[in-house]
């Protein structure tokens, strides 16, 4: 029986006070079980508005109605609106998701900040980021942090590093194929990785002209192989509000195919007899997606 690990990507205000508690209330009520990460600092989603740069950014947003998904108030975040501070303002919402018996983690501080700078920066930048978002978590939930998964999936030797002297000791911050341990430039270095594995929602609706039917069975036709686990990346702002029955019909074609649906955490257990693979991490494209996101690489013998 294959495993297939719920993360849910929290990006903003909105997806976490509205998008979280729906999500949190249809997997629970499904028995299903996922990681909940989240950004605990500033929404400054109106600041993302310079990817229009980036090769395919502008085909992404015709094709997934950003607007009507994020909403315009959350789109001026940053610009014409003040950022507001998501880890105080929705702080009772965070802990209702553990009480609830949900793994919780971190996504980032400042969702744009990391997506778009960790790359231009050095280490002490992505540590200083990385520190914020984890001492926010230690005074929400009253212990440290142990689970990361970086924003867009920007994620270097610099976050690497930050997350070893953090003490995360488990993260799912690239696109590949199967658990491994990261390795740059020869040392291993940082936790052990659960790469998403699936594409994303937003990513495949509308590409060469699909559907949401088609989208569905998409995904489903990658899961066939119940010997081989997954991890599927969801959002709050998306699956959460609009394409919540999209997700319902995911979750029922999961199970009629025989998966058990986990936090990655639960997923890492299962694997805590096997050896884990060493592979390099590089940046690469993924299709659906603009810019360059985190990839496992080849494998290091």
């Amino acid at each position: 029986m294959a495993l297939i690990a719920l993360k849910v990507d929290v990006d903003t205000l909105r997806g976490t006070r509205d998008g979280v508690p729906a999500l949190a209330a249809f997997l629970r009520g499904a028995g299903a079980g996922a990681s909940f990460l989240f950004s605990l600092g500033p929404d400054h989603t109106g600041r993302a508005v310079l990817r229009v740069l980036r090769p395919g950014f502008l085909s992404k947003v015709s094709r997934t109605s950003v607007v009507e998904h994020y909403g315009v108030r959350t789109l001026l975040y940053g610009t014409l609106l003040p950022g507001p501070d998501i880890g105080r303002i929705a702080a009772t919402t965070l802990r209702d998701v553990e009480a609830a018996g949900f793994e919780v983690g971190v996504h980032c501080w400042d969702h744009v900040r990391w997506q778009d700078q960790l790359l231009a920066h050095d280490a002490p930048w992505a540590l200083r980021e990385m520190r914020r978002a984890t001492d926010r978590y230690a005074t929400l939930f009253g212990t440290p942090a142990r689970l990361h998964g970086a924003a867009g999936w920007q994620f270097n030797e610099a976050a690497a590093q930050a997350q070893a002297e953090l003490g995360i000791t488990l993260a799912s911050d690239t696109r590949g194929s199967h658990p491994f341990q990261p390795v740059f430039g020869g040392r291993v270095t940082g936790p052990p990785q659960l790469p998403t594995t699936l594409p994303t929602l937003d990513e495949l609706i509308g590409l060469d002209g699909m559907t949401l039917d088609d989208v569905v069975a998409h995904v489903l036709s990658l899961t066939v192989d119940r010997t081989r686990d997954q991890v599927f990346t969801l959002h709050a702002e998306l699956e959460g509000m609009k394409l919540l029955p999209v997700l319902r019909r995911l979750v029922d074609g999961w199970r009629a195919q025989g998966h058990d649906l986990v936090s990655l955490g639960a997923l890492r257990a299962h694997h805590s007899d096997r050896a884990w693979p060493l592979h390099e991490v590089h940046l690469g494209s993924v299709p659906g997606r603009s810019g360059l996101l985190a990839v496992q690489g080849p494998r290091v013998a």
